[in-house]
């Protein structure tokens, strides 16, 4: 239990303190955009990309995150098709499979499972933002290309030709574009001169605690706009619209997600570490990235603001209750 607590309740701190500074109208909210676009565009990539360039594919063990990607698929899809395909769907699907790996679940899984739980976590890490981030890439912009194509008025596009465009801008992002050149580096076996990858490291640093940040502070915008708001004639940004998604995405997230893994590990007969790995690492709270998502493409914004905080905090009761069952895996 300590563990826990330890690892969860630093980053419900950051967000406080986020949610402080935007109370206090140190940034506005014109700021808090261009330091959205600057974790975006300049943090995360420096971050994906050192973390993929020291992956080597022979000594990744697919077999145990495996169970964790088929869940996420399996939840990711139930989720678009429930809502149906569109921006803010993507964006749900995206909160309801991607966990807090680095910044809760590494030190959590360190202290629970020790340096060989952490060999299977970070096998999921080094896929995990790659198939995932990647994957919602595809689909949002997949169905920006169609909106685009409406939006024209002109002669719908063929839909070979929607695909390969949404594929191109897929690839060519900020997100999956230095993934894939992490990886292509790391296979050559070539050393980062030292003056390249002190920098890269430092701004991958800090990427996770400004993005907690920008989550407190947007979380203080949402909350001032939906209690001047709050009423039935504003439905937009009322308080019971907000409130019931970031529950459902929470709820999704924190026990649908981990509990497909469970249910499918039983099935299978799978047990011992590496799974009970995963099923933590599943039970784990939606991760900041899903926040830059939902900002990047101006969509559900509110909703996946609140839904972090809200998935964060609903942890320190979830992620116990998850890791009680362990014992039933090992």
């Amino acid at each position: 239990m300590p563990s826990i607590f330890s690892s969860l309740i630093p980053v419900v701190v950051l967000i406080a303190v986020g949610m402080f500074a935007g109370r206090r109208g140190w940034v506005t909210t014109a700021g808090a955009k261009e330091l959205t676009d600057l974790s975006f565009l300049v943090l995360a990539p420096a971050l994906l990309f050192r973390t993929m360039s020291q992956v080597h594919w022979s000594d990744i063990n697919l077999s145990p995150v495996a169970l964790y990607f088929v869940a996420a698929m399996m939840l990711f899809a139930i989720v678009i098709l429930s809502l149906g395909a569109s921006r803010r769907s993507a964006v749900m699907a995206l909160a309801a499979t991607f966990s807090n790996t680095v910044m809760i679940g590494i030190p959590l899984i360190s202290l629970a499972f020790g340096p060989a739980g952490l060999v299977y976590l970070f096998t999921l890490i080094s896929m995990h933002a790659l198939i995932l981030l990647t994957l919602a890439t595809v689909v949002l912009e997949l169905v920006m290309a169609q909106e685009a194509a409406i939006q024209s008025g002109g002669e719908p596009r063929h839909p070979l030709k929607t695909i390969g465009l949404a594929v191109r801008n897929a690839v060519i992002h900020p997100v999956p574009l230095p993934i894939l050149a992490g990886l292509l580096w790391g296979q050559t076996g070539w050393v980062m001169p030292e003056v390249l990858d002190k920098p890269i490291q430092w701004l991958g640093a800090t990427f996770g605690p400004l993005a907690l940040l920008m989550v407190g502070i947007t979380l203080s915008n949402v909350l001032d706009r939906v209690i001047r708001a709050g009423g039935p004639a504003d439905p937009q940004f009322s308080r019971q619209r907000i409130l019931w998604s970031a529950l459902g995405m929470a709820c999704l997230k924190n026990l649908v997600h981990p509990s497909l893994v469970v249910g499918m590990s039983l099935l299978l007969g799978l047990r011992g570490l590496p799974v009970a790995v995963m099923m933590v690492a599943s039970s784990l709270p939606i991760g900041a990235n899903v926040f830059l998502f939902s900002q990047r493409y101006k969509v559900a914004e509110d909703e996946v603001t609140s839904a972090v905080a809200v998935s964060t905090l609903a942890a320190l009761l979830t992620v116990p209750i998850v890791m009680a069952g362990v014992v039933w895996v090992m």
